[in-house]
């Protein structure tokens, strides 16, 4: 990529369209499909690839980090919350989400990056929107102001669907959960599911189903607005479309 120096000895970097001094490049990892596929098309010009391990996520998503891993040809740092899992986080809190966000989200995953970013003065971050979700970019970019952005998929006009057909051809086997019909890599048993989601959790993750219910009496506060998860009727909701949006770390950033 060619670079020119900048008056202030920084460097001009005209794919990320900022000058920056000292500027690194970071791909925070979701773990999904579009994120990967964002994350390889400018992979060359990245000093680090970041994933950020939670415990509720599905054992198959480790396996996509080591193959993404080697199709990046370069490695993936994996960060981890002291807390490691959902259950731990609610249960300290007493809380499990709002119209603002999840508890789960903010200290899992928003916590340690931003201690990630302490450590880095400068960042310029790689995200794995599509081309369909612009809006969500403006969103960042103005809720991170002294950060450089680059939306690889948007910049390409690649949709999920896209992203998806690229991994397939590059011959890498997505996430199972992808698989087993949910449109997310997310944790199993993500907070931010709807009533049909959860319903589609109590089929596959009958145990999972189980824990977040009692999870949810435990603490006395419920996931889903309208019923708790053990009155939820099993024909209530809906799976179709994106049940829930991508957990990546850009889930808080509104509520910064």
């Amino acid at each position: 990529m060619m670079r020119a120096k900048s008056q202030t000895g920084g460097l001009s970097d005209r794919s990320f369209g900022v000058t920056l001094p000292n500027c690194y490049r970071v791909g925070y990892f979701s773990g999904g499909v579009s994120s990967a596929v964002a994350i390889k098309i400018v992979c060359d010009e990245l000093n680090k690839i970041v994933y950020t391990h939670i415990d509720d996520q599905h054992p198959d998503t480790m396996r996509f980090i080591r193959d993404c891993e080697t199709w990046f040809g370069k490695p993936v740092t994996i960060m981890q919350s002291p807390f490691k899992s959902v259950d731990n986080v609610c249960r300290f809190t007493s809380f499990i989400r709002s119209p603002a966000g999840a508890v789960c989200t903010r200290i899992l995953k928003r916590e340690v990056r931003k201690e990630f970013e302490r450590n880095t003065a400068v960042l310029s971050v790689v995200w794995g929107l599509d081309c369909t979700e612009t809006e969500r970019a403006d969103r960042i970019r103005t809720a991170m102001p002294n950060h450089s952005h680059r939306f690889p998929l948007i910049d390409e006009r690649m949709t999920k669907a896209d992203a998806h057909k690229a991994l397939r051809a590059s011959g890498i086997k997505r996430p199972a959960m992808y698989d087993l019909g949910y449109h997310n890599n997310n944790c199993i048993g993500c907070v931010k599911g709807g009533m049909g989601y959860w319903n589609k959790i109590r089929i596959d993750f009958p145990d999972v189903f189980a824990s977040r219910s009692k999870l949810e009496r435990d603490i006395g506060f419920s996931i889903l607005s309208r019923s708790w998860l053990d009155e939820l009727d099993p024909e209530r909701g809906r799976h179709a479309g994106s049940v829930c949006e991508d957990c990546g770390i850009f889930c808080e950033l509104i509520a910064l």
